[in-house]
């Protein structure tokens, strides 16, 4: 589908005029991957949807996780087969949905002397997961032996190897897929709106009616009817579960999982390797371009969740965990040039640390009808998403009669996604390179491009034809964000930098390099005074300061 629905924040006071005129079947509260996966379910199933958003899209947990689509290996140990089934067979379908955006991606699992995996438990671990999430061809798990397993990765400890799994995983950009899956909810008649936030719910004869929003933007409060109301919201579902004097029973246990990021060079991985830690933990390490990230941590959170950080002891645990795995690699904490921190909202289950706490989701409904989610994985997004508009249809079923349509995600196609196969991703990425080379682009710059946007790029190629800088890459840059101001809701330039595309994380020294003629286009496209741009400057600044240089920051 291509992305011909205009999401602007320069016709923002249109689309609070329409939230604030109209009434609505469903309101999803959290611009997360599961709140854009119930909007679409929903609006694709024939509601009416509104989707509201405290900060930016994504801007909490659905951008801040291993960007991975994986079927969770490590579930296995706790013989949570349920989740590797469904989870597994996730994958593929997800990865259909946006193969530009979902990225098929062979993982090692190196078998070591005194490891979490012997050989045996590993063959048969991945001959079940191969099973239980349907896997066919040439994506079935391999066993490999030690020299095999050095053949593909030089870097592996050679000492204590024993061999290595090889199976198949999928790599994706979190904030990216949960842009697209909002967007594409829009094709369907949903509207959704970021720099929202619900300050109280609406009750008519007890029952929730709707909701009272603050927009961020204008300073300014309305309310939208709604017969009915789905919390999505991630960290802060317990908050709204208050706000709604429902908070009882079961709920919320936060970790939080850190990732670090290095110049490809520090850490040259030949592709993703899952490895052992030495107080039996897992982790990965993932190829991406120009550098190699590593991650994650899983530790008990009670801080600010706005301010989520990675801190020294975050850090040095991560680093000494790779040079544990790659003795030929000596990682300093100079070395990082970029990282990233975020929840996970887990159900608490008493007597478990925060690592064996089950990444299945759960399902509240208050005695006044909100409808709260929590829990699961970015890999179960659709599936989440399905089970509690399912609750939503049979409700409407029950007190208004008629009946929904069945769930039909799984045939969705996301914005971007004009592809039959992933092989037709790859010929079109040469075919841009080809038409960019010229102009000095890298084969990485048409990966990055169609990775980001799938054949929205050709939008974005237009406007660059349009460009009259010297500099390529600023010309580009600024035809991404014309693409951003009128298609994707972006309103900041962090919004620009972080979630659209992903550079903070992924390209910061190209942040440095294009932050004045992006703010002069901020400044340009809304009209903004130089206070305004100053703050943003600063921002920006500091931004780049806490996710490159956090070591000498805060302890």
């Amino acid at each position: 589908m291509k992305s011909n629905v205009p999401f602007s924040n320069l016709d923002r006071q249109k689309t609070v005029n329409k939230l604030k005129e109209e009434s609505f079947d469903l309101v999803v509260i959290g611009g997360g991957i599961t709140g854009g996966g119930i909007a679409l379910d929903a609006a694709a199933r024939g509601l009416k949807v509104a989707l509201i958003e405290k900060n930016d899209f994504a801007s909490g947990t659905s951008s801040k996780s291993t960007k991975l689509i994986h079927g969770g290996l490590r579930y296995l140990k706790q013989f949570d087969f349920w989740l590797v089934k469904e989870v597994g067979s996730e994958r593929a379908i997800v990865h259909k949905l946006a193969p530009h955006l979902v990225l098929p991606e062979k993982m090692l699992l190196p078998l070591i002397e005194n490891g979490s995996y012997g050989k045996w438990l590993t063959s048969i671990g991945l001959k079940v997961y191969d099973i239980l999430a349907q896997v066919t061809g040439d994506d079935k798990r391999q066993m490999l032996k030690k020299k095999e397993a050095l053949k593909l990765e030089p870097l592996l400890p050679k000492k204590i190897l024993n061999g290595a799994g090889y199976y198949a995983e999928y790599r994706t950009d979190d904030a990216r897929l949960t842009l697209e899956t909002i967007k594409t909810s829009l094709q369907f008649g949903a509207t959704a709106i970021n720099y929202a936030e619900v300050s109280q719910f609406i009750y008519n004869d007890d029952k929730v009616a709707g909701v009272k929003v603050l927009d961020h933007i204008s300073n300014s409060e309305f309310i939208i009817k709604s017969k009915y109301v789905i919390s999505a919201a991630g960290p802060w579902v317990d908050e709204l579960r208050s706000l709604n004097n429902s908070k009882k029973g079961k709920r919320l246990h936060l970790t939080k999982g850190v990732h670090l990021v290095f110049p490809y060079d520090k850490l040259p991985i030949k592709q993703s390797v899952y490895f052992d830690i030495p107080d039996g933990r897992m982790m990965f390490a993932i190829p991406r371009g120009k550098i190699t990230y590593v991650g994650t941590t899983d530790t008990n959170y009670t801080e600010d969740k706005d301010r989520v950080r990675v801190d020294m002891t975050d850090a040095l645990y991560l680093i000494s965990a790779v040079n544990n795995m790659f003795p030929k690699i000596n990682l300093k904490l100079e070395d990082v040039i970029s990282s990233w921190a975020g929840l996970r909202p887990l159900i608490h289950e008493e007597g478990k640390s925060a690592s064996e706490l089950s990444r299945k989701d759960e399902i509240f409904t208050s005695d006044s009808g909100l409808i709260s989610i929590a829990g699961g994985k970015l890999t179960g997004y659709r599936k989440m998403a399905e089970r509690v508009v399912d609750k939503v249809a049979k409700k409407i079923e029950e007190e208004y009669g008629g009946e929904l349509k069945d769930c039909a995600t799984d045939k969705i196609p996301l914005c971007g996604n004009d592809f039959k196969k992933y092989k037709h991703v790859k010929k079109y990425i040469s075919e841009v390179h080809e038409r960019l080379a010229s102009d000095g682009f890298s084969k990485y710059d048409a990966w990055y491009l169609v990775t980001n946007y799938g054949k929205q790029t050709e939008s974005i190629l237009a406007e660059y034809a349009k460009q009259k800088d010297q500099d390529h890459a600023i010309g580009m840059a600024k035809a991404e964000l014309k693409f951003a101001i009128e298609h994707e809701m972006v309103i900041t330039p962090m919004d620009f930098f972080i979630r659209r595309t992903g550079r903070l994380y992924f390209d910061i020294e190209s942040v440095k390099k294009l932050m004045e003629p992006i703010l002069e286009e901020f400044q340009r496209a809304y009209k903004l005074d130089k206070d305004t741009i100053d703050t943003y400057r600063k921002t920006l600044e500091m931004e780049i300061e806490e996710h490159s240089n956090f070591s000498l920051a805060r302890e």
